[in-house]
């Protein structure tokens, strides 16, 4: 990868389902070695991003030539990234496919995940002593 790659990641290590996904990426981006950065917003690298803790967890975040683009767009830009996905960034981001993958984005996925997310901080903070 080059030092200063021109797509970013910013991502929930600490999500099972989000580091599952995310992992897959990295290692095929790693492999084909492509210009993409993965940041865990539980690490350091989340204050590069200007984002609080709290809005990062809340979504999907990728960084492309300088715009920062959440939630389904920013699939859409990772995936144009990446030959192998390049075909399902064009069927998603067809109108009515991306308004229903966005709205199922939006108002489904992303809130249970975050919900999980919450749950697994109070968890790790109920069990500290």
């Amino acid at each position: 990868m080059e030092n200063n790659p021109k797509t970013a990641v910013l991502y929930n290590a600490d999500c099972p389902v989000c580091n599952f996904e995310i992992q897959h990426y990295a290692q095929y981006s790693g492999d084909n070695e492509l210009p993409i950065q993965f940041d865990d917003l539980n690490s350091d690298a989340r204050l590069q991003w200007g984002l609080d803790a709290d809005s990062a967890a809340r979504r999907l975040y990728v960084l492309h030539d300088g715009a920062l683009t959440s939630g389904i767009p920013a699939f859409l830009v990772l995936w144009a990234q990446m030959p192998k996905y390049r075909w399902l960034g064009k069927v998603v981001g067809l109108p009515v496919i991306k308004q229903f993958a966005s709205a199922l984005y939006d108002y489904v996925l992303a809130p249970v995940i975050y919900r999980w997310h919450l749950r697994r901080l109070r968890k790790k903070t109920d069990l500290r002593p």
